[in-house]
C-alpha cells in the first residue's frame, strides 16, 4: 500500500489541508493519506501552538470514519523536536508493508536543505510538491523522486484563521463544520 504522509501542526486544520489531501487521492497513486500531526516543528514558533491532543482530535473530526484518511499521532511518542528522518525510521520498522510518500507544500522547499539529513529523505523517498506561493527556481525538482503535482492553489492558511478568531470573525466555512464546533465550544485561538 502507498501511503502519503500529510505532516503539520494542523493548527487547526482546514479545508484547504483536506482539499489537498482529496486531490493526492484522486490524482496520484497514492492509497491513503496520514495526516502526520506534528508535537513540535523545530522550524516553527511554538507559543501560539494549541495542545498537540487537541489538535489530533479536530483531524479526527475532520476526517470522520473515511478509511481512506487516519490521523496520527506517531510523532508524539518520539524525541522533541520531531523531525522528519526520525519518524520515517519509526515508521518503517513498524509497517514495512507500506511504501511512505512525503506530501509537502513547493512553499517548504525554500528550508529543506535545513531539515535533518534532508539529501537521506530526497534520496529515499518520493516527494509529492503541491503549489504554493514559492518556488525553488527548479533545484529540488531536479531529483528524481521530488513530483510536482498540479493540486489547486490553496492561500487558506491556519496562521489566518488564528488570526481572525482572534478578531472576533466567523471562520466556520473555512474548517469542517464539526472541528469548528469544537474548537468554537473551547474558546480556543480566542485570546
Amino acid at each position: 500500500m502507498k501511503v502519503g504522509l500529510f505532516f503539520g501542526s494542523f493548527n487547526p486544520i482546514h479545508v484547504g489541508h483536506m482539499v489537498i489531501a482529496n486531490y493526492m487521492l484522486e490524482y496520484t497513486d497514492l492509497d491513503r493519506i496520514w495526516f502526520v500531526i506534528s508535537p513540535q516543528n523545530p522550524l516553527k514558533d511554538k507559543k501560539s501552538l494549541l495542545d498537540e491532543k487537541q489538535r489530533l482530535h479536530m483531524v479526527n473530526l475532520t476526517i470522520g470514519d473515511s478509511n481512506k484518511y487516519m490521523a496520527s499521532n506517531i510523532e508524539f511518542k518520539l524525541p522533541k523536536p520531531s523531525y522528519t528522518i526520525n519518524t520515517l525510521a519509526h515508521l518503517n520498522e513498524k509497517y514495512p508493508q507500506h511504501e511512505f510518500v512525503l506530501i509537502m507544500g513547493a512553499d517548504n522547499l525554500k528550508t529543506f536543505h535545513k531539515w535533518k539529513n534532508y539529501e537521506e529523505i530526497l534520496n529515499q523517498y518520493e516527494l509529492y510538491v503541491y503549489p504554493r506561493n514559492y518556488s525553488d527556481g527548479g533545484k529540488l525538482e531536479k531529483y528524481p523522486k521530488v513530483k510536482l503535482i498540479p493540486a489547486p492553489l490553496m492561500e487558506i492558511s491556519s496562521t489566518a484563521i488564528r488570526q481572525a478568531i482572534k478578531e472576533k470573525k466567523d471562520v466556520r466555512y473555512f474548517m469542517s463544520i464539526e472541528a469548528w464546533q469544537y474548537l468554537k465550544s473551547m474558546h480556543f485561538y480566542e485570546k
